[in-house]
């Protein structure tokens, strides 16, 4: 089966060439304690038969200077295209984003909405001051991931897929559903969002782990998900090292709690949509 992991992220040892520069000033612990390099961001990909990956910005490393994703992207055009961190409130916002993508560039950005990394409280990405970074984002069919929590937020979500249905958006974590009180539940909230076409789900080990603890009830999350996105609208990512688990075991987790569905949706998962979603790997794909 064809694996690409659709959410990694990398840190350089090489701190005159990348240095640190955390939005908020504050490091995460993963990138101070277990930082993996491109290179060998690239040896566990060997090692797990993983061919390709999406570098997602260490936000808390590196802030909005996206050089070592976009470097090492272009080291490695056949295994990596790069997702950067950009601050669609700056009035320049449209004009850098364009600007940022095409051959080499980045192939997609990704925006924090809340947690330590973020710079104004509140749900500011459907700001009015963000709009001409979304219309820009729309015009390149630029995917742009949230990294947000479902709950009081969803309502600024629906609004912002409502205003702008012509944006795709990758909802990094699928939003932290609470699977663990209720699988049903969490999976009848997420459920609920799929109407909007342009919304994608990104499944990493911190749903996959409760999916697991839950047992047979995985399936009450999983089964109302799928009919609502189809697979074709869900890409697994690792999250390493943000994740503490090594590749292989979080492939096996990926592998063992979707075990139970159809070859194909498990096809589009692992690799079919992140490849939809960024062309570029399809285009270099090993």
């Amino acid at each position: 089966m064809d694996f690409v992991d659709a959410h990694c992220h990398i840190i350089s040892e090489d701190l005159s060439a990348y240095p640190k520069a955390p939005i908020g000033g504050k490091q995460s612990e993963w990138a101070a304690t277990r930082p993996v390099t491109a290179e060998g961001m690239v040896a566990r990909m060997d090692e797990t038969g993983i061919d390709q990956a999406v570098l997602v910005q260490a936000t808390t490393n590196y802030g909005y200077d996206n050089s070592y994703v976009l470097d090492s992207s272009r080291r490695w055009p056949e295994r990596f295209v790069a997702v950067g961190t950009v601050d669609p409130l700056r009035p320049d916002a449209a004009a850098g984003l364009k600007a940022a993508v095409g051959a080499g560039g980045l192939a997609g950005v990704r925006l924090f909405t809340s947690g330590s990394t973020v710079p104004t409280q509140g749900e500011w990405f459907v700001a009015g001051e963000t709009f001409p970074f979304w219309e820009q984002a729309a015009e390149l069919d630029l995917p742009v991931c949230l990294q947000m929590r479902l709950g009081a937020a969803t309502r600024q979500l629906v609004e912002l897929l409502e205003r702008f249905p012509g944006v795709k958006v990758l909802l990094d974590h699928i939003g932290y559903p609470d699977i663990a009180s209720s699988p049903a539940r969490a999976g009848a909230e997420v459920a609920e969002l799929g109407v909007h076409p342009g919304l994608h789900l990104k499944l990493t080990h911190r749903n996959l782990e409760r999916l697991r603890d839950a047992g047979e009830q995985a399936g009450d999350f999983l089964t109302p998900v799928l009919e609502a996105f189809g697979a074709g609208r869900i890409a697994w990512g690792s999250n390493l090292p943000a994740a503490e688990q090594s590749l292989p075991e979080l492939r096996a987790l990926a592998e063992n709690v979707l075990a139970g569905l159809p070859e194909q949706d498990r096809q589009e998962i692992f690799a079919g949509t992140a490849r939809r979603l960024y062309p570029g790997l399809t285009q270099s794909g090993a």
